[in-house]
């Protein structure tokens, strides 16, 4: 909108003046929408670094954690073969003995059949877990090893291995750095 005003030759200059302001303001309201604009995100540059940082630390990171799942397997069995172990006390200190290795390890979660004193069950699960590696425990009484054996055959689900496929037993600890630690 101009505005002129009766001053003679003055009136040009005011009128100059006017939409020099008004043009500022318009540029101003639309740098301020633009602005808003550019702040609302990212390049695809910015982006792009960031999904290689990511990448990279994933690259760096990832391997180190992956090796940490097989010893993690290995420890959760070695611990669900104590229990089984603390169970199986119990069922010897109510029946007398330990189950047979006919009546396994279901023994622990019903009654085998006519055993007396059974005052079960001895696990807090309805089933008997299968290992970390989806295998089920091998129990065998008496053991080679002592008055029972249990052991978890490891990620190959066969005797012997290293590494993940390490058995884990009863009698002895996970064996590490080519030694085994006697309990």
């Amino acid at each position: 909108m101009r505005t002129y005003v009766q001053m003679g030759h003055g009136a040009k200059e005011l009128s100059v003046g006017i939409q020099r302001v008004e043009d500022i303001q318009a540029w101003q309201k639309a740098r301020a929408r633009t602005s808003h604009r550019n702040q609302a995100g990212f390049t695809l540059i910015e982006l792009l670094v960031v999904i290689i940082i990511i990448g990279l630390l994933a690259a760096l990171v990832g391997p180190k954690l992956f090796g940490r799942v097989g010893k993690g397997k290995q420890a959760a069995a070695q611990a669900q073969i104590e229990l089984f172990g603390a169970a199986l006390d119990n069922f010897r200190l109510d029946v007398g003995r330990y189950p047979t290795s006919g009546e396994g390890l279901k023994a622990l979660l019903v009654n085998p059949g006519g055993v007396e004193n059974w005052d079960g069950p001895y696990l807090k699960k309805q089933e008997i877990p299968l290992d970390s590696w989806v295998h089920p425990y091998v129990y065998k009484s008496p053991g080679e090893h002592g008055d029972y054996d249990i052991i978890s055959y490891g990620g190959d689900g066969v005797a012997g291995g290293d590494g993940e496929n390490q058995d884990i037993v009863s009698w002895a600890g996970i064996k590490r750095a080519g030694e085994r630690v006697e309990q």
